[in-house]
């Protein structure tokens, strides 16, 4: 019998020994969308793009924080106390960029990446499908992350994804996939245990409440990702967070991603050697 892949170990709870990245735009990501299956991850390596801090301090004054310094100590400190609730155990790498801006830090991002990805199975991450910029920011940095990893290494990690928010039919969908008939998801049914746990986990990111309180505990959704054209718009094709009034919309995200997407294949890692190359073995 063939050993089960790292998407069936990860969505059936039990023990990983394979490297594994985790890699999120935010302190909480984690937690609401992985928080059940991230303790079994045994050589787990935890990647945050963002503090979590926007620069307009709105966020921030609601959470009783004066300025985005303050609000940034905040939330590692509720990631803190949610790992530890979690009982996980991870190497962590914490990038620091600003809430919302990731796109316009991609070069060191994905310089990053490569460093932190080489040497793992698989990465998981947000899927692109235009519910917040940092997530899709996080998604196109893996997918390219992945493409420079594959010549050097002679395979990209898998990539794998979680299950985010989106727009649909003019409302915001939570802790759902877009859906993508070549990409079956395995859905988490969270025991009551489980889902104790979890709850306790996202109760620590008290300054998030707003928007987690909308997010379901369970199920948790994973799938492989697909293999999305960041040139062109998200498969939702509308954007939620053009709706929020950012300065960061999707047309900008766009803009930028397109030219790092080109440069990507310009440089001789294009789609068709990419994904001829093997994934990791799982």
């Amino acid at each position: 019998m063939a050993a089960p892949s790292l998407l069936a170990q990860i969505a059936s709870g039990a023990s990983v020994e394979a490297p594994v990245a985790v890699v999120v735009a935010h302190p909480d990501d984690e937690t609401i969308a992985l928080g059940s299956r991230l303790a079994a991850l045994r050589r787990l390596k935890l990647v945050h793009l963002t503090d979590g801090s926007p620069r307009r301090l709105d966020d921030a004054r609601r959470a009783g924080c004066a300025d985005r310094v303050r609000y940034a100590a905040a939330r590692r400190g509720e990631l803190d106390r949610a790992l530890a609730v979690l009982g996980v155990r991870a190497e962590r790498v914490a990038y620091g960029h600003c809430d919302q801006e990731a796109i316009d830090a991609l070069d060191a991002i994905v310089a990053r990446l490569v460093d932190d990805l080489d040497g793992s199975d698989a990465v998981v991450t947000h899927p692109y499908e235009h519910g917040h910029p940092d997530h899709d920011t996080a998604a196109l940095a893996v997918a390219i992350a992945c493409r420079r990893l594959a010549p050097r290494r002679g395979r990209a990690p898998q990539r794998l994804e979680f299950a985010s928010y989106h727009l649909r039919q003019g409302r915001a969908a939570y802790g759902l996939f877009w859906p993508d008939a070549a990409r079956p998801e395995s859905r988490v049914d969270l025991d009551a245990e489980a889902l104790a746990v979890k709850r306790a986990a996202v109760a620590c990111h008290a300054t998030q409440q707003a928007t987690l309180g909308l997010i379901p505990l369970t199920p948790e959704r994973l799938r492989d990702a697909p293999d999305y054209d960041f040139a062109e718009a998200a498969p939702p094709r509308e954007s939620l967070y053009d709706r929020l009034g950012w300065d960061m919309t999707s047309a900008r995200w766009r803009s930028a991603a397109a030219r790092a997407w080109a440069s990507c294949d310009d440089a001789g890692n294009g789609s068709k050697r990419w994904q001829a190359l093997p994934a990791a073995a799982s």
